[in-house]
């Protein structure tokens, strides 16, 4: 296990128990006390947990890591569902972005496909996102018109949130968008565990004429806290290989176009 994969375990521990010592940890993610001591160490420096004598506490420590962490984290799986992804868009469509190391993915492989490029006549490729990173990796892209939502910027996702953004989305409309989320459900539909950034996604998913859904094999079924939109919004789903036949045919019984990628 890496360390940002510990880290990520150490948060989740501490949100769901408030505190642990560091020989707890270290049993329980089979390293040394030494290794747990410098990942708390790490943690209290960046304000994500409060250090303790022998271990550490939940101090406004967040549900999960800021996105820079994250980046390593089943890299070809994201390359494989970007690809994918991309391969949807054609020239001159506006398509809908938002944050996720994932989504981050979609937005490089966009980039990458030379046969978007607008041609004297035609529309350029426009990519209205809510995320900076994503923003800031796109506007490099001369043959792409960018177009970012207002907002407050959430810093684990580096996402624009709040209502700030609202009118500029009830002002345009989408072809497509992608959305990464934290669960989906044939019945309660795409959640997310941020409010904020549920309702920026659900305004982007109301904008749109298709909706796409970007989530791992982990993220099906499940459910978070605030939700984006109901199944009947979504177009497509676009998940990876650790999904089984069966529960891919769930999606598809309910008239989803799954891509396992």
């Amino acid at each position: 296990m890496d360390r940002y994969a510990r880290w990520n375990t150490l948060l989740e521990i501490l949100a769901s128990t408030g505190r642990i010592t560091v020989e707890e940890a270290a049993e329980r993610l089979h390293v040394s006390q030494a290794t747990i001591r410098r990942d708390f160490d790490q943690l209290s420096q960046q304000q994500m947990i409060t250090r303790t004598r022998g271990g550490a506490v939940a101090g406004g420590v967040s549900y999960d890591l800021p996105l820079r962490y994250k980046t390593a984290k089943r890299v070809e799986e994201k390359h494989r569902i970007g690809a994918a992804a991309a391969g949807l868009v054609a020239s001159g469509m506006v398509v809908g972005l938002n944050g996720g190391t994932t989504i981050t993915e979609v937005a490089r492989a966009l980039a990458m496909r030379t046969d978007l490029v607008a041609t004297s006549g035609t529309t350029p490729l426009t990519i209205v996102t809510n995320a900076l990173n994503i923003a800031n990796e796109m506007i490099v892209r001369p043959h792409i018109k960018v177009v970012v939502v207002g907002g407050v910027v959430r810093p684990q996702s580096y996402e624009l949130i709040g209502p700030l953004a609202a009118p500029i989305l009830r002002e345009i409309t989408l072809d497509m968008v992608f959305l990464g989320v934290d669960a989906v459900d044939i019945k309660l539909g795409a959640t997310a565990h941020h409010e904020g950034e549920a309702a920026i996604n659900q305004l982007m998913a109301a904008r749109a004429r298709k909706v796409v859904i970007i989530a791992d094999g982990s993220k099906l079924g499940g459910h978070a806290f605030a939700r984006i939109c109901p199944i009947e919004r979504v177009h497509t789903l676009i998940t990876d290989t650790t999904v089984s036949a069966d529960k891919a045919a769930e999606f598809t019984a309910a008239g989803i176009k799954v891509l396992r990628v």
